[in-house]
């Protein structure tokens, strides 16, 4: 029997039971929930709402149920419905009537409510670590790469020389700030819901600020419809997951560029790269491609939980029940996708000589020219002009910058010296930045040195707070 049909004249249809269970997805939340339960039973306990004897013997068998899932031994009956039923159908089939006292003052939605936000603050703490782990991925690349130049673009066209290492620590700072908004999410995560019951509260003398600092948790959700009814914190989790996809999949697009034929710039490692079943010759960056497909997983997951969300009355609707596939989804997709662009990255070597020399008189260094002019109190809107001139006269004739005479330079400006063509190379422009974290390659060392300080810090409080938390629960 079902733990909520005592009302009915009929069992549940069959086809409709199975249409119904979610076990095969918030099965994956049972140590979430056993860890709920014990703090439940703690509190009930403290509270003089249960026995010690009784409360003890539901600890030690929960406990072996735990032991019991994870090694397998207790199979995930489609027909236990959820994963709540189960552990609690199990518990009285070990400890008999007193393991019908565990679900006394919660109901299964504030019991699921609760699974859900331990399980974001461990996933939290894990994906926070992989992005660290990709961070420093591109900084060992940063620092092995602080001499080698390529084309900055803009629209895709080439538009100024930088520092390849410069262009690095870009994605190190995209990757800091969804780390950030992480770590902001945790404070809206680290909240118990449980003691809401089903959405009104109980008429019981709990004490819902034990069960939440037994878990470690930093205080209680204090509406209890909005305890049950709240999947703000799963959407806000997916939406980051989702903009820490799209930032992979601009990296991984630069790295199916850059290992082409035409670019010749990165060479990924053959463990990490296919071939084609017809064309010999092929070597194809798929990682990189898998990555940039797998967004559209952790989107669609966003737009589902969405749409699950957008007309539902307060309190909780089954609805809520098609939250944790997307959650899933997202969570999984978004951690394996991490771990592959680090590995990827760690697995590509760059040609540090690809790009200098076709660079120098090139055309992406108008800008410089334009400056040039600027320092000699030409104002910027006409040495652009002046510029844009010589750019179209050397497309013209099919030449770079640094071929065009001094003499015929002269004739768009007077300013114009034989010093201008000690500019004209990719590495002066770059060393000639001067503002705040330019492509120079004093800026860029600056970043380096931040980076490196800033990801060492990083890690080492994360694993504070993972200790804490864990610490805590005990």
């Amino acid at each position: 029997m079902a733990i909520w049909n005592s009302r009915f004249q009929k069992s549940f249809d069959k086809g409709a039971l199975k249409f119904s269970s979610s076990i095969d997805i918030d099965g994956k939340l049972y140590n979430e929930d056993i860890e709920g339960s014990k703090a439940h039973v703690k509190m009930l306990m403290k509270q003089k709402i249960i026995s010690t004897s009784d409360g003890n013997a539901i600890l030690k068998a929960l406990e072996e149920i735990r032991k019991e899932i994870s090694n397998g031994k207790l199979n995930f009956d489609w027909q236990k419905e959820d994963i709540h039923s189960l552990i609690e159908e199990r518990l009285v089939e070990k400890i008999g009537e007193r393991g019908k006292r565990l679900h006394t003052a919660r109901s299964r939605n504030d019991q699921i409510a609760l699974d859900e936000r331990l399980f974001l603050r461990k996933e939290i703490n894990i994906v926070s670590k992989l992005i660290t782990d990709f961070q420093k991925a591109l900084l060992k690349q940063a620092q092995q790469n602080k001499s080698t130049i390529i084309s900055g673009y803009t629209h895709l066209q080439q538009a100024q020389p930088i520092l390849f290492a410069h262009h690095l620590i870009a994605y190190i700072s995209m990757l800091q700030r969804d780390k950030e908004r992480f770590n902001d999410l945790m404070k809206r995560v680290n909240l118990s819901p449980l003691g809401a019951a089903a959405l009104a509260g109980t008429s019981l003398p709990i004490d819902r600020n034990i069960v939440a600092k037994n878990l470690g948790m930093n205080g209680i959700i204090l509406n209890s419809l909005d305890a049950v009814a709240d999947r703000d914190v799963l959407i806000e989790f997916i939406n980051d997951c989702s903009i820490v996809m799209m930032h992979l999949s601009r990296f991984s697009e630069e790295m199916i560029l850059w290992s082409s034929q035409e670019f010749s710039f990165a060479k990924i490692d053959d463990s990490f790269a296919t071939g084609s079943s017809l064309m010999p010759q092929k070597k194809n960056p798929d990682i990189a491609e898998l990555i940039r497909g797998k967004v559209g997983r952790v989107y669609g997951s966003l737009i589902g939980i969405l749409t699950i969300m957008k007309s539902l009355p307060l309190a909780y609707n089954r609805d809520m029940q098609e939250d944790k596939v997307h959650l899933l989804e997202a969570t999984t997709t978004t951690k394996d996708s991490l771990l592959m662009a680090t590995e990827l990255l760690n697995n590509t070597k760059f040609n540090k000589n690809r790009f200098e020399k076709e660079l120098d008189g090139n055309l992406l260094l108008s800008t410089d020219l334009v400056d040039y002019l600027v320092r000699k109190q030409v104002p910027f809107r006409k040495a652009h002009q002046m510029v844009g001139e010589i750019v179209a006269l050397c497309i013209q004739r099919n030449i770079k910058l640094n071929q065009l005479p001094i003499q015929e330079y002269k004739q768009f400006s007077v300013k114009f010296e034989e010093d201008v063509f000690e500019l004209l190379t990719a590495r002066k422009s770059i060393e000639n930045k001067i503002s705040q974290g330019s492509t120079s390659p004093q800026e860029v060392e600056k970043q380096i040195l931040f980076w490196k300080k800033e990801l060492s810090n990083s890690l080492k409080e994360k694993k504070q707070n993972i200790h804490n938390n864990k610490k805590n629960i005990k």
